[in-house]
C-alpha cells in the first residue's frame, strides 16, 4: 500500500518579501508569490491528484487553486483545513524577522531560526519561541504536532491505496513533518513552491524528498 502526500510551500507573500515572522497571520502572494505556485503547477503536472487540501489561510489556497490549474485533475480547488495553518508565533507575528531572532536567541550567540533548528532541533525551538512569547500564544512543538498529526492521518484515512495527494501548506509546518519522519536536516529554509514528498505504507509514513525545485519529482 502507498498513498503519497505532495506538500508543497506557499507562494511568496508580502510579508515573505518583507522579511517579517508570518505564521496564523495572511498576507497575500507577490507577483513573485504567483509565479512560484505556477511553476510548481508545472512541475507537478505529470502527477494527477486523487485529492487536495491546503492550510485556510488565503497564501495556501491560491497556491493550492494554481497548482491545480496547471494538473490533469478535475479537482479545481483544495479543501481548506484550519489544522494545516502554520505555526502560530504569537506575539512575534509580523515583526521583522532579523530584530525577532536577535531577541529570542541572541543571548545565546545564535541569530536566526535556522540557527536554533541546528542547535537545538525544530521541537525544541518552537518550544523556546513559545517561552519567549509575553502572552504565551506561541504554540510550542508539542501542541504544533497535536494539531497537525491527527489532520494528516485524516486525510490519509479518506485515502485509497495508490492516491496521490496535493497539501499546499507552509515552510515551518513542512520542516516539522520531514523532522518528524526522516533524518534529513530541516535548518534550512523551505522555498516558495518547493515539493516534499511524504508516503504512507499502511503502518509507517516516511519522507522520499524534501524542498525540491527540481523537474525530477
Amino acid at each position: 500500500m502507498t498513498i503519497s502526500l505532495y506538500f508543497v510551500r506557499h507562494g511568496q507573500t508580502f510579508l515573505n518579501k518583507y522579511h517579517r515572522i508570518q505564521g496564523v497571520i495572511d498576507s497575500p502572494l507577490t507577483d513573485k508569490g504567483i509565479e512560484d505556485a505556477i511553476d510548481a503547477g508545472k512541475r507537478l503536472k505529470t502527477i494527477p491528484f486523487d485529492a487536495a487540501y491546503s492550510s485556510d489561510t488565503s497564501r495556501a489556497m491560491k497556491t493550492g487553486a494554481l497548482i491545480l490549474k496547471e494538473n490533469p485533475s478535475k479537482i479545481k480547488q483544495p479543501i481548506p483545513v484550519a489544522a494545516f495553518r502554520e505555526l502560530n508565533f504569537g506575539y512575534y507575528e509580523g515583526e521583522d524577522d532579523v530584530k525577532t531572532w536577535h531577541t529570542i536567541a541572541g543571548p545565546m550567540g545564535i541569530d536566526s531560526f535556522h540557527g536554533l533548528i541546528a542547535k537545538f532541533g525544530i521541537s525544541k525551538a518552537e518550544d523556546i519561541i513559545a517561552a519567549a512569547d509575553p502572552y504565551k500564544d506561541a504554540e510550542s512543538g508539542e501542541t504544533f504536532w497535536k494539531r497537525l498529526k491527527p489532520a494528516i492521518d485524516d486525510v490519509v484515512a479518506k485515502a485509497n491505496d495508490g492516491d496521490k495527494i496535493l497539501l499546499a501548506t507552509h515552510g515551518t509546518l513542512i520542516r516539522n513533518v520531514v523532522a518528524k519522519w526522516s533524518d534529513i536536516p530541516v535548518d534550512v529554509s523551505t522555498k516558495n513552491g518547493s515539493v516534499t514528498k511524504v508516503n504512507w505504507d499502511g503502518s509507517h509514513y516516511s519522507v522520499e524528498y524534501f524542498n525540491n525545485v527540481s523537474e525530477d519529482l
